[in-house]
């Protein structure tokens, strides 16, 4: 098979690259952040695949799929359809569960359908996404928006005397006036002396007929309860459909619990009451994998063998890639995005298609060290059915299961772009590039250890899988959470440690910004400074240098593009001609400092604005994306542009400088090459000599190995997870027998580090 010839990549900062890949094999990208492996793998190899795949579709497919503009290259042969399973969190609403989106659901309905306990129908009749199966109460959400009551009424004070806090119903209103005039209730009693018979019909009455005095005389009516009224008026509506101004006063009297009816099974009354050896299919989708995997191969019946063979296969990849521990209800969009990386690969191990290209992004992100080898079975798995796998991997367990390397370097932004070093695992340990470097380099441990005589206390934490565990958090050292995906790392910290302590500061991989007007300068503050520079040397309006300002282009109002509508095609952006994409006016741009325009040093890089400006508060906030290693990056990127891991970065970048704060970091190692795993271990350990408290949950070995104290959650994940395994020093947890880190970091340190 002849190798993937890629030639002239000038993606991004690609450097007019040659590269030959061969095909049928793992082939690694490894380099610093920034080095140009994603300018290559992702926005070069699959968007060329992509593009000249749907390139032989017909028009009317193609407006539905998405756009993949053409990469800058000279040549680019023998690609293969190209699969991407990026890290990215699942998008969808709360209709999407791991059932749904691996199809094993579809198969379990199909089971019901043919071997249930009676016959109701087909498969339909067991989804909640379909008339004939969904609960009628809830639509198959499994939720429903209800009132708070103790929100709508202030039980000490009477109607008179303003006792209905919902708006509409204030003094003077014209359905105050209706209740009043109705005369059903005293309405200088408080709520609280109400009997229950009278707070039932003026919460929920359906239609009680009264008399309503006027000035006319009387007139008949109807009256309907408050509750009643207010569900019938807004809740039974789309609330998306109403007001801004409505929806903010609504959420102050509404929250969203589990159906009643349902009681969050989604299904109606006829599907929860078929079995199958008795039990129905809600309580299979709340069995963990493995636990359903156990069930379903306990049912013989030779009407439904295919069906049994189907399910089995399915969650035994799933069960193999290290999610074991979710469940078939679980919501996609609360998944991971290591989780939900892996729950693709899974599905991918049930298809037929061969000869194709799987590019992935990282997949060894949110394993602990201890599965780290289930992704590497599955990428083996992948090529023997006669596939091309190319990773893009940080993680020297997986680099070194690869049959190929590309290093990608010598550094980041500008400094990258080009190929340091092709061949395998054992060369690259001998290079001299950075990566070679660090898989050899030892990174020492902070000395001495940082010990605490003040505690936070959780006691008794119960949130998911917790088992009502008691927890002593040393303040203001460096504090590592760890354990296996699913252990309830994140249920202790995100949960019951924030609950305790709102005001912690929590720097995660969330999004900065999703305006392609915001950037780091916006967000860090720097540009502000940088605009006034401008001012001040060209004596106008630091205004005039905002894209979002006076300064911007009157044509696309500083986007740099022009968005046209296409009908009933997908809207396209088209570079905008009158700036050039420049998104300044052509007056402003103009107006230089020390010779340069302001979209040139929007152009610039982090790195080389801080060589380019004297200005020592402007240099400061650079130094700040510097030092978190983000100096790669332009000026002018737009946030919304940035990987999980980038956005956490800026967010720290923010924080470097505070006291007195606690900190709690997510798997901050996401994205990071070697080199820059040591950086931000500094990093961290300057946020507590700041007096801070930090605390991180962390998979990574370089980083438990630095820290003060571990808090080790397991033994496994899911329901066998959930308790203290251990608290203590990286000292003491080597020699606990129990403890999964514990012996991983003990074999890491005999195999590489100096301690």
């Amino acid at each position: 098979m002849r190798n993937i010839i890629i030639k002239g990549a000038r993606q991004n900062n690609l450097k007019n690259l040659d590269v030959e890949i061969p095909r049928n094999q793992i082939v690694l990208f490894t380099g610093v952040s920034g080095s140009g492996k994603s300018s290559l793998v992702f926005e070069t190899i699959n968007s060329e695949a992509q593009r000249q795949l749907y390139d032989t579709f017909s028009t009317f497919a193609r407006s539905r799929m998405p756009k993949y503009e053409q990469a800058d290259y000279d040549l680019v042969e023998n690609l293969s359809p190209a699969i991407l399973i990026e890290q990215k969190r699942f998008s969808g609403n709360s209709r999407s569960t791991v059932g749904t989106v691996t199809e094993i659901f579809t198969y379990l309905r199909l089971l019901y359908s043919r071997i249930g306990s009676e016959f109701i129908g087909g498969s339909n009749h067991y989804s909640f996404n379909s008339p004939e199966g969904m609960c009628e109460n809830c639509s198959g959400t499994g939720k429903a928006t209800k009132i708070e009551i103790d929100s709508l009424i202030d039980w000490d004070k009477s109607i008179n005397n303003g006792g209905i806090l919902f708006s509409d119903f204030k003094i003077d209103s014209i359905y105050w006036k209706q209740i009043v005039m109705s005369n059903l209730f005293d309405c200088d009693k408080p709520f609280k002396d109400f009997s229950e018979s009278e707070i039932n019909d003026f919460l929920y009455a359906k239609a009680i007929r009264y008399n309503m005095g006027s000035e006319e005389g009387f007139l008949k009516g109807n009256y309907e309860g408050i509750y009643r009224k207010i569900n019938r008026l807004y809740l039974n509506k789309d609330i998306a459909s109403l007001s801004k101004k409505k929806q903010d006063v609504l959420k102050y009297y509404i929250h969203q619990g589990t159906c009643d009816k349902c009681s969050g099974a989604r299904l109606n009354e006829k599907a929860l009451s078929i079995k199958i050896n008795e039990k129905n299919i809600y309580e299979l989708c709340q069995l963990q994998l493995n636990e359903l995997h156990d069930f379903i191969s306990q049912i013989e019946n030779p009407l439904a063998e295919t069906v049994l063979q189907q399910i089995k296969l399915r969650l035994q990849y799933l069960i193999n890639i290290g999610v074991g521990y979710l469940n078939l209800s679980r919501e996609t969009s609360t998944l991971s995005g290591g989780e939900a990386q892996r729950v693709k690969l899974a599905k991918q191990l049930g298809s037929s298609l061969t000869e194709m290209l799987y590019i992935l992004d990282e997949p060894s992100v949110g394993l602990h060290p201890r599965d780290v080898h289930l992704v590497n079975e599955l990428f083996k798995e992948l090529k023997e059915a006669g596939n091309t796998v190319l990773v893009v991997e940080h993680d020297p367990d997986v680099i070194k299961i690869a049959d190929h390397i590309i290093d990608i370097g010598p550094d980041a932004g500008i400094k990258g772009g080009k190929i340091v070093y092709q061949g395998d695992f054992i060369g690259l340990q001998k290079s001299d590039t950075l990566t070679g470097k660090f898989l050899n380099a030892p990174i020492k441990r902070q000395k001495p250890l940082r010990k605490s005589n003040e505690h936070f206390q959780i006691s008794n934490a119960t949130a998911n899988n917790l088992k009502n565990i008691s927890v002593s958090i040393p303040k203001k050292i460096f504090v590592c959470v760890t354990g296996v995906a699913g252990s309830g790392k994140s249920s202790l910290i995100h949960k019951e440690f924030v609950k305790r302590n709102p005001e912690s500061i929590v720097i995660d991989q969330s999004p900065v910004g999703q305006s392609e007007r915001s950037n780091s300068a916006t967000y860090t503050g720097v540009f502000d400074l940088i605009r006034k520079e401008f001012a001040k040397a060209n004596k106008v309006n630091s205004s005039l240098f905002s894209f979002n300002s006076k300064g911007a282009c009157p044509k696309c109002n500083g986007l740099g593009y022009i968005t046209i509508d296409m009908a009933f095609l997908d809207s396209v952006k088209s570079k905008c001609e009158e700036c050039d994409g420049k998104r300044y006016s052509k007056e402003v741009l103009k107006y230089k400092y020390k010779g340069i325009n302001i979209f040139e040093v929007l152009e610039l890089t982090i790195n080389q604005a801080y060589e380019f400006f004297e200005n020592k508060e402007i240099q400061s906030k650079l130094k700040l994306l510097i030092d978190v290693g983000l100096g790669y990056l332009k000026l002018g990127q737009p946030l919304s542009t940035l990987s999980g891991g980038e956005c956490q970065r800026v967010k720290l970048a923010s924080e470097l400088h505070k006291q007195g704060n606690i900190y709690i970091m997510d798997e901050p190692t996401t994205g990071l090459h070697m080199s820059d795993i040591k950086k931000i271990i500094e990093l961290m350990n300057k946020l507590v000599e700041n007096g801070n408290s930090l605390i991180v949950i962390e998979h990574n070995l370089d980083v438990i190995n630095n820290s003060d104290w571990i808090i080790d959650i397991g033994l496994e994940g899911g329901i066998a997870g959930g308790e203290l395994i251990f608290e203590g020093t990286p000292e003491e947890i080597i020699n606990c027998e129990k403890s999964y880190t514990g012996k991983y970091l003990k074999e890491y340190r005999q195999r590489k580090y100096e301690c």
